[in-house]
């Protein structure tokens, strides 16, 4: 790796820490350069804004995810096996989780510079989602008549609500352990009446 890919890197994961402790609007690029050994010009000759910087985390982050499980080929079971194999990761860095809960809290007011992202990454994962189910109807896993694009609506809530729920109250609530519940209840919800369990 070229010593300015790395360079970037390092100021992307330190900002990413910035961003899910003070959320965007109490990150400081200050905090964050002096974090890195740089000047605040220095920092900015990387990202040329605190915006830009922040939509490179929020790519950042979703990289992280998207190295985890590719539901854009996956399909029906192993497709829901693999994001319990996400939520299970997301349960060792609760940073990550936290910087996704705050940003995409702030980010419901269209002013803000992760709107546009929010509103294309849950686009992109409903239609993966749905289209990882409807490949579960094609190979016979699941049944017919699903409605593909509502329970993925479905499980895009539980694992956000999840989060919100384990970084409030950790100790009461065992994140992948309750989408592991759900997943496999879905699977069984969703089965052909005539085909075993897996």
């Amino acid at each position: 790796m070229k010593r300015g890919e790395a360079r970037r890197d390092r100021i992307l994961a330190v900002a990413l820490l910035e961003f899910a402790e003070n959320g965007y609007r109490g990150a400081s690029l200050a905090r964050i350069a002096e974090r890195v050994e740089l000047s605040q010009a220095g920092l900015l000759h990387h990202f040329k804004s605190k915006e830009r910087l922040l939509v490179a985390v929020l790519d950042y982050r979703d990289q992280l995810d998207l190295s985890k499980v590719d539901l854009a080929s996956a399909g029906g079971i192993d497709a829901l096996r693999a994001l319990v194999g996400v939520v299970e990761h997301n349960a060792r860095v609760p940073g990550l989780v936290q910087l996704f809960s705050v940003i995409s809290g702030e980010a419901v007011t269209p002013d803000h510079p992760g709107h546009e992202w929010a509103r294309r990454r849950y686009r992109r994962l409903r239609a993966d989602m749905a289209g990882a189910l409807r490949r579960g109807v094609e190979r016979g896993e699941f049944r017919a008549d699903l409605d593909a694009e509502a329970h993925a609506d479905r499980l895009i809530a539980m694992m956000d609500g999840l989060q919100t729920q384990w970084l409030i109250d950790p100790d009461r609530v065992d994140m992948a352990a309750v989408f592991r519940g759900y997943v496999d209840d879905l699977i069984a919800l969703l089965r052909p009446a005539n085909r075993p369990p897996a």
